[in-house]
């Protein structure tokens, strides 16, 4: 009798909708291509881009069955041909095409990078959409520097409270844009001025922005042009900003960029002497279990926490 194949768990959904599609079930442990890792995942990322994928807002993975997650920290078990980066043991993170809410996950090693050691996995898998999205947005695109007057709509979320750090730790001036009660984390992190857009208009007080950095999308995106200066930068991380393109920014004067976390572990590990020496701090809202991937929907739809969200797997 040939050997059972060793089975992991998974969750899934088979219909697009709330937070309720998604469920609990196991499947048999995926091995490794070419070019692969097999990672045992110890914490996996809750993205912006999870919600808009599960309820076929943004249907990036097409049609459902599928598995959401992008942002995975684990030990590789194995490794596929050609592979010479990572070996079994390896503790890694990254940021992946799809499938990180589950107990092994296969991945290219291109996409991993090695995890630092002064952040646990829960941190870990809090950091590399975020990392990836603002590194390639503020030092990429806006090469910001001592002085650039940068400013980021929410601000307190994952990418937006990384955001702060990155441009802090470059010496920029930072504006949030966040409700009053994330004001003292967010100045806990150094930001320069604070505007909760419940209570004051941020186009009435913020002028003169070298760079302003979206990540909120709707009308945020064309409000947020008259507070740049001639030439100014916007950059959006929401495809489709109410149709904004670069040619109609340019007519009025400024500069316009998509951004989108590309996964890739060589551009991760620019960042991860940040994330080491504590020069960027993950803030991690909410850590449970992978099994309440449904609740931490919930929470993320419903904006209860500061920070980013993480699903986490028994490390036995």
């Amino acid at each position: 009798m040939a050997p059972q194949q060793s089975r992991t768990q998974v969750i899934t959904q088979r219909r697009f909708g709330g937070p309720e599609v998604l469920e609990a079930e196991e499947r048999p442990r995926p091995e490794p291509g070419p070019g692969e890792v097999l990672v045992r995942v110890r914490a996996a990322g809750v993205d912006a881009v999870d919600l808009l994928a599960r309820s076929g807002t943004a249907p990036v993975y097409g049609d459902p069955p599928f598995t959401l997650g992008h942002d995975v920290s684990g030990v590789v078990e194995a490794a596929g041909e050609g592979v010479t980066r990572f070996r079994p043991g390896d503790v890694v993170f990254g940021r992946i095409d799809a499938g990180a809410y589950a107990g092994h996950v296969t991945a290219p090693a291109a996409r991993l990078a090695p995890k630092p050691a002064t952040l646990d996995h829960i941190h870990a898998a809090a950091a590399p959409t975020a990392a990836l999205t603002a590194g390639h947005a503020l030092l990429d695109i806006a090469r910001v520097g001592p002085g650039t007057r940068v400013l980021i709509h929410a601000a307190a979320g994952g990418v937006g409270h990384t955001a702060v750090q990155l441009a802090k730790a470059e010496g920029a001036y930072v504006i949030g844009t966040a409700r009053a009660d994330r004001h003292p984390f967010l100045r806990d992190l150094g930001a320069d001025v604070l505007i909760d857009p419940m209570t004051a208009d941020f186009t009435d007080a913020v002028h003169d922005v070298d760079v302003a950095l979206d990540l909120i999308g709707g009308d945020y995106g064309p409000r947020t042009l008259g507070t740049l200066r001639p030439g100014g930068l916007l950059i959006s991380a929401v495809p489709g900003d109410l149709g904004l393109a670069p040619e109609d920014v340019e007519a009025r004067g400024m500069r316009f960029a998509l951004v989108e976390a590309q996964p890739s572990g060589e551009r991760l590990a620019r960042i991860t002497a940040l994330l080491a020496d504590g020069r960027i701090r993950v803030h991690v809202g909410a850590a449970l279990p992978l099994t309440e991937a449904a609740k931490a929907h919930r929470l993320a739809e419903a904006v209860r926490t500061e920070g980013a969200l993480v699903l986490v797997l028994p490390s036995d």
